[in-house]
C-alpha cells in the first residue's frame, strides 16, 4: 500500500500511524496529530552524510559500515584507549572495522578532499551486569524505601542520607542485600511544595533536601549556625516539622537552607582550595553551572513571585540559560552559583558515603536508584536544552478502561532524532549520573526505550500517538554503562507492555517487575512462588498501589471513591473483583502453607492481622525471583498510600511519612518479620 506524503513523513519520523487500543482494536492516528508532532520534532533535513552520526554494534554483530556516495574516502579510527587505525574505502563498499575492537566509545573520521564527517562508534556487550551471586542462583531481598517518608529522632522533618545509612545498617543486620529508593532527582528547593520525585527539575543532579545537616562539620563548627540552632524558635520549628504526619516541605526547606547557608559561609573561604569540590565543579561543567544558576534565579524570583512556577513564566529574556540577561545574572552572582553547586557536591558526597557503608556491610547490591521517565516542563533541564526536550509535546498514555481519557504526565519528551544526532551523549550522561554509587538502577516505564505516547501540547491524551525510539541502540548503551558501573538494571514493565520489548529486555539482562497483586492466571488464581521468573524482582506493591493492609481492607477503593476517582458504577464491580482477589490470595497462602492450617480459609471473615501479614511476607520470600523488595509500610501494616495516581491537590501525594521512627520500627515486631523473610530466601 502506497502512503501519502503526510503518512510517509510521519512514519519516517517514527510516528506510528495506528495503535492497538484498550479494546484490542486497531485505531488510526488523526492527520492533525501527525502534523502537530512533525512540527515539534527535529527530523533530519538536507543531504545525508556518507555515514550516520553514530553507529552501535552490540555483542557479536558484524562491525561493518557502508559509506554512501562515490569515489575514495580516507578514514581514521581513534579508539577510546588512544589507538589509531586508518585506511581507504570506496563509496558504496563495506568498511570493516579493525578486529578485536574493545567495548567502548570510539571516533571514526571520514575524509574526502576538504570535507570530513565524524561518526561515533559504540561497541557494547550483549547483556547488562548481573552480580555473580545472582547468576549462581542466590535469592536476595531488600527494602523499598521512599526516602522522604522516613522518620527518625535526628532528622529535620524529612528522611535524609543519615536515615538512609541507618536503614542500610538495619536491613543488613537481618540479612537484606539492598535498599531501593524513590528517584533522588533534583527538585525545587525554592519552591519545595512541588514535591513529586517523578516531575524533577533535573535527572542528573540530586535533591538537596536529603542532605543530613547534622553530619556537616561546617554547620557544627559555625558559631553563627550554632547560635541560630540554639534559638527556641528554631527548635520549635524543628520539632513541629519532625512531628508532622506529612512532610511539611516548606518548613523543612526553610530550616535546611538557612542552616546550609551558615555552613556555606564557613566553607566558602576555603572552597577554591578544596580539591574534591573543585574537581566536582570541573566535572559538572556547564550542566552543573546552569543547574545552580537555575536554582539561584528561582530562589530570587520566588521571593517576589511566590505563585510563579518554572521558567516558562519568567520574562522573555530569561527563558533560556544562554540568553544575555541570564549570562549577566550569572556573572554578577558567582557566589550564589557556587553555593548551589556546593549543595550538589555535599549531597553527592553524603550519598557516596551511604554506598560505601552498604559495601562495608557486605550487601550484594547495596543501593538501587530509580530513574524517572522525564523532567517537568518548566525544569532546569528544559531551560538548558530546549532543542533536546520538546516543549510542544507531553508524554503520557492512551485511553484505557480505567482512564477513558488517557493520561497526560506533563513531561516533555526527549527527541530521539536529536539524541541520535548527538551520538546518544544525553542518554549516556543520564545513565552515568544515575549509576554512580549504586548497585542497581530501576528504569521507570522502561517501555520508553521502545516507544512513548506523545501528546501535542494543550491537547487531551486521546489526541496522542506513539513515537518510536532506537531501542536496540539504547539497550546496547545501557548494557555498556551497566557493565562499566557494575550496576544491574531493573525495568518497571507494569501495565500495557508491547510484545516486541519483552524478549528484548529479557535478552539484555534487564530484570522484570512482578507485583503480587497482578500475578494471576487467567482463571483468577495467583501464581505460585516457583512460577515467578528468576530474572525479576518481586514485590507486594509499589508507590502507586495500595499497601498490603490497604488492599485487604479496600482502603484504596474507598479513598478513590471519596476523591471522585471512582463513580458508583465503577466502584461496585471493583469491590466485587477485590473480593475475588482476596479469596484467591488467601487460597494461595494456604496452598504454600505460609499460614497455619487452623487459620480461616474464608477471606471475607479474615481481617489484616500480624499473622496474615507474616503469611504474605513468607509467601513473597519463597518466590523464584532473584530479587525481592519489601516496603516498610507493609512491615508496619499501614493503610494510607504514599501516592494516589490521577490526583494532584485532592490527596497529599509524596508527603505521607511512616507511622513510626526508624528507632521504634526496629524495636517492635518488624525484626521477627524480617527474620522470617530472610529464612525463607535462604532456604533454597
Amino acid at each position: 500500500m502506497t502512503l501519502n506524503k503526510l503518512d510517509q513523513a510521519a512514519q519516517d519520523a517514527g510516528i506510528s500511524l495506528r495503535f492497538i487500543n484498550a479494546h484490542g482494536e486497531s485505531e488510526t492516528i488523526s492527520d492533525e496529530t501527525k502534523r502537530a508532532l512533525l512540527a515539534v520534532m527535529e527530523t533530519p533535513t538536507g543531504k545525508a552524510p556518507p555515514l550516520p552520526p553514530v553507529q552501535v554494534f552490540a555483542a557479536r554483530s558484524k562491525r561493518q559500515l557502508t559509506p554512501q556516495g562515490s569515489g575514495t574516502f580516507s578514514w581514521q579510527l581513534q579508539t577510546e584507549q588512544g589507538k589509531s587505525f586508518s585506511g581507504e574505502v570506496q563509496g558504496g563498499e563495506l568498511l570493516t572495522l579493525p578486529p578485536r575492537l574493545s567495548q567502548g566509545y570510539h571516533l571514526l573520521t571520514l575524509r574526502k578532499g576538504r570535507q570530513q564527517w565524524q561518526t561515533r562508534i559504540i561497541i557494547a556487550p550483549r547483556r547488562c551486569f548481573i552480580p555473580e551471586s545472582i547468576e549462581q542462583g542466590e535469592k536476595l531481598w531488600g527494602a523499598l524505601v521512599q526516602l522522604y517518608t522516613l522518620r527518625s529522632d535526628d532528622n529535620w522533618g524529612i528522611g535524609d542520607f543519615g536515615d538512609l545509612a541507618h536503614m542500610l545498617e538495619k536491613v543488613a543486620d537481618y540479612g537484606g542485600d539492598f535498599v531501593g529508593l524513590n528517584p533522588l532527582h533534583a527538585l525545587y528547593p525554592a519552591q519545595p511544595e512541588n514535591a513529586s520525585p517523578y516531575s524533577p527539575t533535573s535527572r542528573r543532579w540530586l535533591n538537596v533536601l536529603y542532605i543530613d545537616v547534622n553530619r556537616l562539620e561546617d554547620f557544627q563548627r559555625s558559631q553563627s549556625a550554632q547560635r541560630w540552632w540554639a534559638r527556641a524558635k528554631t527548635r520549635q520549628a524543628l520539632e513541629q516539622a519532625r512531628a508532622a504526619e506529612f512532610v511539611d516541605y516548606s518548613a523543612v526547606a526553610e530550616l535546611k537552607l538557612t542552616a546550609l547557608r551558615f555552613a556555606w559561609q564557613r566553607f566558602q573561604p576555603r572552597a577554591a582550595d578544596d580539591a574534591s569540590f573543585q574537581q566536582f565543579i570541573v566535572e559538572g561543567g556547564d550542566h552543573l553551572r546552569y543547574q545552580a544558576a537555575f536554582d539561584g534565579i528561582l530562589a530570587e524570583r520566588s521571593q517576589q513571585h511566590p505563585d510563579e512556577w518554572g521558567w516558562t513564566h519568567w520574562p522573555e529574556g530569561w527563558r533560556n540559560a544562554l540568553l544575555p540577561e541570564v549570562q549577566q545574572w550569572c556573572a554578577q552572582h558567582e557566589d550564589e552559583i557556587q553555593f548551589w553547586s556546593w549543595l550538589q557536591w555535599v549531597a553527592q558526597e553524603q550519598f557516596a558515603i551511604c554506598c560505601q557503608i552498604s559495601q562495608q556491610l557486605g550487601m550484594e547490591v547495596g543501593l538501587y536508584r530509580d530513574l524517572a521517565v522525564g523532567v517537568a516542563q518548566g525544569s532546569a533541564e528544559t531551560w538548558q536544552d530546549p532543542e533536546l526536550y520538546k516543549l510542544g509535546a507531553s508524554v503520557g498514555a492512551p485511553p484505557d478502561r480505567l482512564g477513558p481519557q488517557g493520561q497526560n504526565w506533563s513531561l516533555p519528551p526527549l527527541d530521539p532524532h536529536v539524541m541520535r544526532a548527538r551520538g546518544y551523549q544525553p542518554f549516556i550522561d543520564l545513565l552515568r549520573a544515575n549509576m554512580r554509587d549504586c548497585g542497581a538502577l530501576r528504569i521507570d516505564h522502561v517501555m520508553a526505550l521502545l516507544r512513548l505516547w506523545w501528546i501535542p501540547y494543550g491537547e487531551s491524551a486521546d489526541k496522542g500517538a506513539y513515537v518510536a525510539y532506537p531501542v536496540h541502540d539504547l539497550l546496547a548503551i545501557l548494557a555498556l554503562e551497566s557493565q562499566r558501573h557494575r550496576c544491574m538494571v531493573i525495568g518497571e514493565d507494569l501495565g500495557t507492555v508491547p510484545k516486541e520489548i519483552v524478549s528484548l529486555l529479557r535478552n539484555s539482562g534487564i530484570f522484570s517487575w512482578k507485583v503480587l497483586f497482578f500475578e494471576q492466571h487467567g482463571d483468577g488464581s495467583y501464581r505460585q512462588p516457583h512460577e515467578y521468573p528468576a530474572q525479576s524482582i518481586a514485590s507486594a506493591s509499589t508507590h502507586d498501589l495500595p499497601t498490603l493492609a490497604g488492599f485487604w481492607g479496600f482502603k484504596d477503593l474507598s479513598l478513590g471513591h471519596k476523591l471522585g476517582l471512582y463513580k458508583e458504577s465503577v466502584l461496585i464491580p471493583l469491590l466485587g473483583q477485590r473480593d475475588e482477589q482476596k479469596q484467591a490470595l488467601l487460597d494461595a497462602l494456604h496452598q504454600m502453607n505460609t499460614l497455619p492450617a487452623r487459620h480461616s480459609k474464608v477471606a471475607s471473615r479474615v481481617s489484616f492481622t500480624p499473622l496474615l501479614n507474616r503469611g504474605f511476607h513468607r509467601y513473597l520470600a519463597r518466590t523464584n525471583s532473584a530479587l525481592l523488595g519489601l516496603q516498610p509500610e507493609d512491615w508496619l501494616a499501614m493503610t494510607s498510600p504514599v501516592n494516589v495516581p490521577g490526583t494532584v491537590d485532592e490527596y497529599p501525594n509524596w508527603r505521607r511519612k511512616l507511622s513510626v521512627t526508624l528507632e521504634e520500627m526496629f524495636r517492635g515486631k518488624v525484626p521477627s518479620l524480617l527474620t522470617a523473610v530472610n529464612t525463607g530466601r535462604r532456604k533454597r
